[in-house]
């Protein structure tokens, strides 16, 4: 598989929220190079991300590739050859709403130096692009309490409560796939 090869196709993002980024600012589909550009640093000001190394990024990208393909829409920001925001888009196809199709924000990161730019808004903005143009009736997310004004800002509002169940023992990693 070529480092270069994406993976959904860019013109899912809207060419007017993609025009809508800062100079030397550039926003696409998640590569499996990527690695090598600093994603997961990226993802650390969200959560803890483990000692992933690149052999094992390699094999959950394309892994999402394969088998994830209308599923996962992960899409990063770069700046000067490194990845400064990423956001993912989960698609999920209901029996209920006529059969409609849900989308679910996570993973939302905008790397420490670079917050404060609107960054955030504009990679919301192009997931939420995405959603439309593959046809989701709405998006969804989870959010901390500290958060919530930002996503408000996005146009989203609470409606009901997120729970969580935790497990102590996590799956092998080929349980988790």
């Amino acid at each position: 598989m070529s480092s270069s090869e994406v993976s959904f196709p860019p013109s899912l993002i809207s060419p007017t929220i993609a025009a809508s980024f800062p100079d030397s600012y550039t926003i696409r589909p998640l590569e499996r190079s990527d690695y090598a550009k600093g994603f997961l640093n990226c993802l650390k000001v969200l959560s803890d991300v483990g000692e992933v190394t690149e052999e094992q990024f390699n094999e959950r990208y394309d892994w999402m590739n394969q088998h994830g393909k209308g599923v996962h829409y992960h899409v990063v920001i770069e700046h000067e050859s490194r990845i400064v925001g990423t956001g993912a888009l989960i698609v999920e196809r209901k029996f209920i709403h006529n059969l409609g199709i849900i989308g679910h924000i996570e993973e939302i990161a905008i790397a420490s130096d670079q917050q404060g730019k609107k960054l955030g808004l504009k990679l919301m903005q192009a997931l939420g692009s995405i959603a439309v143009n593959v046809g989701c009736y709405k998006t969804t997310l989870g959010t901390s309490d500290a958060n919530e004004p930002f996503y408000v800002k996005c146009g989203y509002k609470k409606s009901g409560r997120v729970m969580s169940q935790y497990y102590e023992e996590p799956k092998s990693a080929y349980e988790r796939g």
